[in-house]
């Protein structure tokens, strides 16, 4: 595949530094401050998105949205347009930059305690403002949606749900992961990712292994102890070639589910985002789903109890 090839293959998350076209709602220039925390000697950043208007005399939810490896934190609020619907819906977003341009989600990518600085955050942002802790999520894109279900097994305790975009669990991850409580979990993911297969093996040639989407769907299931699930294929809006399948496993203990949308053809990519490389190198980007939307839907049936 050449230049190209090698772009997609060394940043495994998606080419980020590419500018954002097209999607769902508009996604405006970047204009989030960044925060910073010292964690274990070490400072770390984050933008933070405050809704516009933020509702009075109310506790709000918390996203947080991690970038793909060898991505930064400042592409993504135009990448996922999560700012916009922020605004709309009444939530604070935060995004937090990699040590290393790579999240420590089990794979030995990164050796920074990002499970620490994850709960630094959290911290930090609750004291600032009028977050409501018990409805905190986690989601991202490649190694992003990696550390989300990192986060899911290790911070259970303070998130309320993960939503994983173009990648199912690290390999490394499953034997480890004792999540404290019973947690929602989605997946969304393409047949034809050509660098976090659907059905397992390794990451973009050399960036560890996953876990096939069914093992990871069952994985939760079994934790969750989920009732079976149900299938529904949605319309065909767009007819880019792609095809959505959505498959829910509700009925959890503590009210869990776990909600899992199979993108038929679809890529490495955020669907209803843009086309950010070409789909011979990274697969198609659906528009027949809005990936940021379906997240929110998913997130608010869902809090700490």
């Amino acid at each position: 595949m050449g230049k190209l090839a090698f772009v997609a293959c060394g940043v495994v998350g998606v080419g980020l530094a590419l500018p954002f076209v097209g999607g769902a709602r508009a996604r405006g220039r970047n204009e989030d401050p960044t925060r910073s925390i010292t964690v274990g000697g070490i400072t770390r950043t984050y933008l933070l998105h405050v809704p516009a208007p933020l509702p009075r005399d109310a506790r709000v939810p918390l996203v947080l949205v991690f970038h793909g490896g060898g991505g930064h934190a400042r592409n993504m609020p135009r990448f996922s347009g999560f700012d916009a619907l922020a605004d709309e819906q009444g939530f604070f977003v935060a995004y937090p930059e990699s040590f290393n341009t790579h999240w420590n989600d089990g794979r030995g990518l990164s050796p920074a305690d990002d499970m620490a600085f994850i709960r630094a955050l959290i911290t930090q942002v609750e004291h600032a403002n009028a977050v409501d802790p018990k409805r905190i999520y986690a989601t991202g894109m490649s190694n992003g949606g990696f550390l989300s279900q990192r986060l899911a097994c290790d911070l259970a305790d303070q998130i309320a749900a993960v939503a994983s975009v173009a990648a199912t669990m690290p390999e490394p991850l499953v034997p480890m992961c004792k999540p404290a409580r019973p947690i929602s979990v989605m997946f969304i993911q393409g047949t034809k990712d050509p660098l976090v297969h659907i059905e397992g093996g390794t990451v973009a040639r050399k960036n560890g292994r996953n876990i096939s989407l069914a093992e990871a769907t069952a994985f939760w299931t079994k934790v969750d102890q989920t009732a079976p699930g149900t299938s529904v294929e949605l319309p065909d809006r767009v007819g880019d070639g792609t095809h959505v399948r959505k498959d829910v496993h509700g009925g959890g203990r503590q009210g869990t589910e776990v909600v899992v949308y199979t993108i038929e053809n679809g890529g490495h990519t955020w669907p209803g985002g843009s086309q950010y490389l070409p789909a011979f190198v990274v697969g198609k980007a659906s528009k027949n789903l809005d990936a940021t939307q379906v997240i929110w839907e998913f997130f608010q049936k869902h809090k700490l109890e």
